[in-house]
């Protein structure tokens, strides 16, 4: 049965009353910095973030790194840990509260079935890293990659996708598409847009106009690479609990990313 909007916007309620305390704090870690969370603790789901070695480490603007962290660490950890809340309200899945940093230098990246990565366009690999991804993608991984915008951006992360993966097409996944319907009915999507949108009502960013939901499929139809490019649903849930941006934005972040959960933990 799929969930109710009703029920969505009750856990965007309930991120709001569980972290609205800290929700002001726009620096340092948010209010969600280390903690003394057993690290052994297991799980059926671990949400799992992808740290790679970046072309451009730290820079301003939109995409940049934060506080000397590298571009994979935009919105984390709040964006990760609000978005277990949610999934921890709507789903009965036995998730780890707080989220796993997960790297490719060695194999204990096949733990962790399951991996989201943003600012992709500035990715880069050794061709044991590569190598490595290639692997776990092929071995039933799946990889969900968010937060980049614009022609260079794509040029840039092909780049990349192409040593991994360099015979796979890239293809535009429809409305229809099986992991739009996993446990939300996800049909009529919009651009997500970041943070920047309660300044400047923008809702794309460099040449990104047009939303582009996009998969890599493995040879036997399963989708191994979800792309969410020309849009940012990390901020989404970074920022669900910021009564100036927009609800409806954060619900559909809030059900793609369940949705794609699902379906990576079913196929």
């Amino acid at each position: 049965m799929k969930l109710s909007r009703i029920a969505l916007l009750a856990a965007l309620c309930g991120i709001v009353c569980a972290v609205g305390v800290r929700a002001w704090q726009r620096v340092g870690n948010f209010g969600f910095g280390s903690d003394d969370s057993p690290s052994n603790v297991k799980s059926e789901f671990y949400w799992s973030r992808l740290a790679f070695a970046s072309s451009l480490a730290s820079y301003g603007g939109y995409g940049g790194g934060y506080f000397g962290r590298s571009s994979w660490a935009r919105d984390y950890p709040k964006a990760d840990r609000q978005f277990l809340i949610a999934m921890h309200r709507l789903t009965r899945i036995d998730g780890r509260p707080y989220e796993q940093v997960v790297n490719l230098d060695s194999d204990d990246i096949f733990n962790y079935p399951w991996i989201y990565a943003v600012q992709v366009q500035t990715w880069t690999f050794t061709d044991a890293e590569a190598k490595r991804l290639h692997d776990y993608l092929l071995k039933g991984g799946f990889l969900m990659v968010d937060d980049f915008h614009g022609t260079e951006d794509w040029d840039n992360f092909m780049r990349g996708m192409r040593q991994v993966l360099p015979d796979s097409p890239v293809e535009d996944l429809q409305s229809n598409d099986e992991i739009f319907h996993t446990l939300y009915d996800v049909d009529d999507k919009m651009q997500i847009p970041g943070e920047h949108y309660i300044r400047t009502h923008r809702t794309y960013e460099k040449d990104g106009y047009q939303p582009k939901w996009r998969a890599i499929r493995d040879k036997d139809g399963r989708i191994m690479v979800a792309i969410c490019h020309n849009m940012h649903l990390g901020d989404a849930w970074e920022w669900a609990d910021d009564p100036y941006y927009p609800e409806p934005f954060a619900s559909m972040a809030f059900r793609v990313g369940l949705d794609y959960i699902l379906y990576g933990m079913t196929h």
